[in-house]
């Protein structure tokens, strides 16, 4: 029986990774770690045992990883969220388990939304411009940014998911003042300033394979979870999405992940605007990790009969060299299903026939 560690495991993706795994056709024994002591309960009831670890970013990390593995004979480690990414990828010679994540340099490329997209830039990909946002010269950098990018600009954190320090802007005030209110309490983030694309949000899930596509599914944000919350009206998860069938998105998500990383090999998951003229641009990547709601094509696959569309079950069969079933590399569920889910509220795959 494989013997499964997903980190992050109390968070929604983390749950959504070990409920995907719970309807492969195939037992196996997973185990859940976390920084939370609360949110350990919500990873629990698909778990044989979730333990507290430190912060990834501090010494004894690694170390606590390491105990977990011997004492429960891990064969196969997946980090969920970001930072876990990271430690793990840049620690996995020291593991005594297995990874299925892509190269180090890859990893830290694509956590840094600015340097992954002058590589698109560099190579003449149609992608969201992007312009750093120096502290010292914050009134100078806005101005040229909308001087350069349109009257119209996304201020956001250069590194971080859920839409961190991230709201569209229309003048220098209230850039900087959003800015220097994020200083003032303390964090230490990098700034950038993105063009404003005005159209459709995308969101590309995907398994690679040394350079290959193994699969892969879009779905469009529609809603998201109390929108009212933030300035911008995104607060990271949509509480609304559908699956989409569109050959450009398939192939700019495809060309953005190989254009940083001919050699692929693990989950690439590409966040996407659409612009002002029907073009989607790729406006980030997140490497070694599924989206929230991975769980959404999961439960697709058992009620449509796709297997690869549980690209959770996909990665761990990837990971112990198994062989993938047969299927297609895009749009592996119909178009048109929705997902629809909220806080205490059961999900919902319901179908466009469905909505009446």
């Amino acid at each position: 029986m494989k013997k499964i560690l997903v980190t992050g495991s109390g968070g929604p993706a983390g749950v959504n990774f070990l409920k995907s795994l719970h309807l492969a056709d195939e037992e196996m024994e997973l185990y859940g770690t976390d920084i939370n002591i609360y949110h350990k309960f919500f990873a629990a009831p698909w778990s044989k045992e979730v333990f507290i670890v430190p912060r990834a970013n501090t010494v004894d990390y690694i170390p606590k990883i390491n105990k977990i593995v011997a004492k429960n004979k891990i064969e196969l480690i997946h980090p969920q969220p970001d930072i876990e990414v990271l430690a793990i990828s840049e620690n996995r010679e020291k593991l005594d388990a297995l990874t299925y994540l892509p190269k180090k340099t890859t990893i830290k490329i694509m956590q840094d939304k600015f340097k992954s997209a002058s590589i698109w830039k560099e190579k003449g990909f149609p992608s969201v411009k992007a312009i750093p946002i120096r502290p010292e010269y914050l009134e100078k950098d806005i101005q040229n940014a909308l001087e350069v990018l349109g009257n119209k600009i996304w201020i956001r954190a250069k590194k971080g998911a859920g839409g961190r320090g991230s709201t569209p802007v229309e003048n220098v005030i209230t850039a900087v003042s959003w800015i220097k209110y994020w200083i003032s309490r303390g964090k230490d983030w990098e700034f950038i300033a993105q063009e404003y694309l005005p159209g459709r949000n995308v969101a590309f899930q995907s398994l690679f394979k040394e350079g290959e596509l193994i699969c892969s599914l879009a779905r469009e944000r529609l809603e998201y979870i109390y929108p009212y919350l933030a300035p911008s009206g995104i607060t990271g998860t949509p509480i609304v999405a559908k699956t989409i069938h569109n050959d450009q998105v398939n192939k700019n998500a495809v060309d953005a992940i190989l254009s940083i990383d001919p050699d692929a090999t693990g989950v690439f998951c590409v966040d996407m605007k659409e612009d002002k003229t029907g073009n989607f641009c790729p406006t980030e990547i997140n490497a070694g990790r599924f989206f929230t709601t991975s769980y959404f094509f999961s439960l697709g696959s058992k009620r449509f009969n796709v297997p690869k569309a549980n690209m959770p079950y996909m990665l761990v069969k990837l990971a112990y060299r198994e062989t993938i079933p047969e299927g297609p590399q895009f749009n592996l569920l119909p178009n048109d299903l929705y997902w629809i889910r909220h806080i205490d509220c059961a999900e919902h795959l319901i179908e466009s026939n469905e909505l009446k």
